[in-house]
């Protein structure tokens, strides 16, 4: 069995910053792909971050240049430092990776999400 455990989600004020953290814990061999989405109210979950086997994936424009995702390997932990914050960035953040172990193989998992709230 595999767990995400988000961190970080708070209210925050415009302009200002937050880092959100995940842990992956669990029976992991080999993570393919880590990273965030956000779903905001009436809207459907997009991905804002992430790296995977073949590199980061690219930052939507939304947030390009103001957000920023590092994983740590060795801890199978993701971040995502969020500066310049905007009303428009509230939302729950979802963390996701792909996992494989011996006994399951590849599969998705989620974390149950954090929330973001930027008031303006």
């Amino acid at each position: 069995q595999v767990q995400l455990v988000e961190s970080g989600g708070d209210l925050v004020q415009a302009g200002g910053s937050l880092r959100l953290s995940c842990v992956a814990s669990g029976s992991i061999v080999t993570i393919n792909f880590m990273g965030w989405y956000r779903q905001a109210p009436g809207k459907a979950r997009e991905l804002v971050a992430g790296r995977g086997i073949g590199g980061d994936t690219d930052y939507p424009d939304s947030v390009k240049g103001r957000f920023a995702s590092t994983r740590d390997n060795a801890e199978n932990m993701v971040f995502l430092q969020m500066n310049s914050l905007k009303p428009e960035d509230t939302a729950v953040y979802f963390c996701y990776a792909n996992i494989y172990n011996y006994k399951t193989g590849s599969n998705d998992y989620w974390g149950q999400g954090t929330q973001v709230t930027v008031s303006s």
